[in-house]
């Protein structure tokens, strides 16, 4: 069982960029102790215990215990191992209380963020490389028609409605509720009706509204392990039980007679985020009837399912049972472009009031004149058009990594989960290299991959090693040189001369 601190320090490590990684983890530590992380007076892990958890030597945890005994930060106990200070060194450069003469200085001196702030902000794992390769998610926003969708912005600008220029708690633009059901309805089997469609900032504010409102503090939440890094900070902020379930080549591995019943349950039945499997339907009807019994609400993030490049798209989980006890999340971010900022929820009859009047309590609806040029966009014919064509572009660039990956690497680096749909691929490593320090070389040079092991709780024994390549916003001339120079990173790394060598 690995430790919040090692998981803390696994995650702050990518924000760390400069010097040694002996360096980068003192900061790691110093920061955890500025921020509340590490309480004073607590004892820090055995460094054998915090090396094997972060993975790298003892020798650079003991570096950075050192440092931080040598700077005031803990204190070593002879036979009693190291601990953090009562007080920091950092609070003895404060101005004492009494000489403060503006009220606003000894307020800005005391600013401290609340436990719950401090988990956010110590748990926050976005990337600020959100382009280029292999950055895994990101779709090629060059492509996207924006002269079509600008004209139809133009158009609508001229002489915009009052209803577009004032807050919503409608559950966002009419129109494009009535243009997304006609859409959901026939590509994705989903079973619903405009007014069961809410219209929200993206998949997190998605995320939250479902959780604040289906939710208690302390309530069961299974989640897939590995998964996506958002939906875990989402429900640890919102105070939820988090309880990772397996994947295998199947999806989720429910338990079959849970001891606590789940609140809600979190899935990406199409192409499970990282590992890219389909959830099989004997899974989903177990699911349908876990949810059933226990009154668990199942989450349905439909991610990537307009990608996929052989055989039928699979329908969705939601359109399986008539009344399931399904809620159905999309968006927008990566068919047409993440900044666009508009996703959507599904939610059955009996939650469309209350929902909506929750989502218009916490984030005010706006954005309506955008959203009705999405309606339109959709209403002219060019959503589908956009994404024929996007799916025929990204299928000839997901082929020809998955050719570099078998030409230079060979056919056991291809994990054995990918279903042939999505922006990313799984390159699978031996258990031996670490992919972390893997990612964090390639970064320094340019190429934006992200472990799959940062992906996993550590709740079980299959956490597995690999590298996500995003392969979508990156053009066939581009990817041979980018994954060269991966390659280097990779023979780098397991001190290998040659990739003849790189075998399991």
């Amino acid at each position: 069982m690995r430790s919040l601190l090692g998981d803390y320090v696994l995650q702050r490590l990518q924000q760390e960029q400069v010097g040694t990684l002996q360096q980068r983890l003192f900061r790691c530590l110093r920061h955890a102790m500025l921020e509340g992380i590490l309480a004073p007076k607590i004892r820090l892990p055995a460094s054998r215990d915090l090396a094997q958890e972060v993975k790298v030597s003892r020798n650079t945890v003991l570096g950075a215990y050192d440092q931080l005994q040598a700077e005031g930060y803990v204190e070593a106990r002879t036979g009693r191992g190291t601990w953090v200070v009562e007080q920091l060194p950092d609070t003895y450069l404060s101005l004492p209380k009494a000489i403060f003469t503006q009220p606003e200085q000894a307020v800005q001196s005391y600013c401290q963020l609340s436990q719950r702030g401090s988990q956010l902000v110590g748990y926050a794992a976005a990337s600020p490389h959100q382009w280029g390769a292999f950055v895994p998610g990101a779709p090629d926003v060059t492509e996207f028609p924006h002269h079509i969708f600008s004209r139809i912005q133009a158009k609508l600008s001229k002489s915009p409605q009052v209803e577009q220029l004032i807050y919503s708690n409608a559950g966002g633009c009419a129109l494009l509720r009535q243009a997304l059901a006609e859409h959901l309805r026939v590509a994705r089997s989903v079973q619903c009706n405009p007014d069961q469609i809410i219209i929200t900032e993206g998949i997190h504010q998605a995320i939250d509204l479902v959780t604040r409102t289906l939710s208690d503090v302390g309530d069961r939440v299974w989640i897939e392990d590995p998964a996506y890094w958002g939906v875990r900070n989402n429900l640890r902020v919102n105070g939820a039980d988090i309880y990772p379930l397996p994947v295998d080549a199947e999806g989720i591995v429910p338990e079959e007679n849970p001891t606590q019943s789940p609140k809600l349950i979190f899935v990406t039945p199409s192409h499970q985020y990282p590992l890219g499997v389909h959830l099989s339907l004997s899974r989903r009807k177990q699911l349908l009837q876990i949810a059933q019994q226990h009154g668990s609400w199942i989450v349905e993030d439909d991610y990537d399912s307009e990608f996929r490049f052989s055989g039928l798209p699979y329908p969705s989980l939601q359109g399986l049972e008539k009344d399931s006890r399904v809620i159905y999340m999309g968006t927008f971010s990566k068919t047409i472009y993440p900044a666009l900022r508009i996703g959507y929820v599904v939610v059955p009859q009996a939650l469309c009031t209350p929902l909506r009047t929750a989502a218009a309590e916490l984030y005010r609806g706006g954005h309506l004149l955008i959203q009705r040029a999405l309606a339109e966009f959709i209403k002219e014919g060019h959503y589908e058009a956009h994404i024929r064509r996007m799916r025929l572009l990204y299928a000839k660039r997901r082929n020809y990594l998955i050719e570099l990956i078998r030409r230079y690497l060979g056919d056991a680096f291809l994990h054995e989960f990918d279903d042939a749909s999505g922006l990313h691929l799984v390159l699978k490593l031996p258990v031996y290299i670490d992919d972390v320090a893997l990612a964090q070389q390639a970064l320094s040079r340019g190429i934006k991959v992200r472990a799959l092991s940062q992906y996993y709780m550590y709740s079980h024994a299959s956490v597995q090693r690999g590298l996500l390549l995003g392969f979508a916003c990156v053009e066939a001339s581009e990817m041979m040189s980018a994954f060269a120079v991966l390659l280097a990173c990779l023979r780098e790394v397991v001190y290998l001369k040659d990739s003849s060598d790189l075998t399991y």
